[in-house]
């Protein structure tokens, strides 16, 4: 498509540009995108509108049904529709120009909009088609409404998993840990892309350690006393890790980035590894010598994880808390 790099690095600019353009002026793009955090995935947000645009499209559907409510339920149905047009368009540019070489975007947007173009009236006829046999009765169209917008979000959660994406996220991030700790190995953007859930991307993975991250320091580490603890176990780091009840708190200082990140996730993946295998319980000597093997490993690791193509620079945690002091 005109890049002038590999296409997996070409894919992988949509987040940190879409990250950027969304700081500058994302939050004017309408009421939707006030309500999205700037770091979170633009897939993320490419499928929440397409299901809200389902939403819309299924109210309108169904505003005959309510005569007495009808244009709250229609005019619902249609604010819907255009607040995901709207978040659904403002993808689009960052995508655009993350394959574009100097001085073709324009060709770009305008072969994008063009095949846009062809599948809505494609699609329109299909409609025309479908309105004038299965669905011309309510039950048809109840009946097929949904096998279609299933069908519509299953296309979108398959063409957003197509394109590896090179930054760290938190669920990229566990798994991509996970895979060192099994094998010694780390997988590439390309070998998770089919793996990641796009519908449940806050999921814990048990060999990575169950890290959650991003939560409220009062969440996270109970007592001041811990927090002292913690300091004193992790000097100079970014990170902070907590176990506690099968999980990992990991918090993140304001400006750590995706080596920070992996760090704290390989000393919880290390630790939940020898709670598991010795059967002691979680406390500050495990994390000790988890930390001690992370030093060990952790030159290799990310050299391997850079090789691999990803990008440590930063680490997009969505709407996750981060500390400093």
């Amino acid at each position: 498509m005109g890049c002038n790099m590999p296409e997996s690095s070409c894919a992988a600019a949509w987040e940190p540009e879409w990250t950027q353009s969304r700081r500058v002026g994302g939050y004017l793009v309408s009421p939707f995108c006030f309500f999205w955090e700037p770091s979170q995935a633009i897939s993320d947000l490419v499928l929440v509108a397409d299901v809200l645009y389902d939403l819309g499209t299924g109210l309108e559907v169904l505003s005959p049904l309510c005569p007495h409510l009808f244009l709250e339920v229609a005019g619902l149905g249609n604010f819907a529709k255009g607040m995901a047009v709207v978040a659904a368009r403002a993808t689009r540019l960052p995508i655009y120009s993350s394959f574009a070489r100097e001085g073709n975007l324009s060709d770009l947007f305008a072969k994008g909009e063009a095949i846009s173009t062809l599948f809505n009236v494609v699609g329109l006829g299909a409609g025309i088609q479908l309105a004038s046999t299965v669905c011309s009765s309510m039950q048809g169209k109840l009946i097929v409404g949904p096998l279609l917008s299933a069908l519509h979000i299953y296309s979108v959660v398959q063409e957003m998993r197509a394109a590896p994406v090179n930054t760290l996220n938190p669920q990229r991030t566990a798994m991509v840990v996970a895979d060192f700790v099994k094998s010694g190995k780390v997988s590439s953007p390309a070998d998770l892309r089919y793996r990641e859930n796009l519908l449940f991307p806050n999921r814990l993975i048990e060999e990575a350690g169950n890290v959650v991250v991003g939560q409220p320091i009062r969440k996270a580490i109970k007592k001041p006393q811990k927090l002292k603890e913690l300091r004193e176990a992790f000097p100079n780091e970014k990170f902070l890790v907590n176990r506690r009840s099968e999980k990992t708190y990991m918090l993140l200082e304001q400006s750590a980035t995706g080596e920070d990140a992996l760090r704290g996730w390989l000393v919880a993946a290390f630790a939940a590894e020898m709670e598991r295998s010795s059967g002691r319980g979680s406390g500050q000597a495990v994390l000790h010598e988890a930390y001690e093997k992370m030093e060990r490993v952790f030159p290799s690791f990310v050299a391997q994880v850079k090789a691999k193509g990803w990008y440590t620079d930063q680490f997009l945690d969505g709407s996750g808390v981060r500390f400093a002091y």
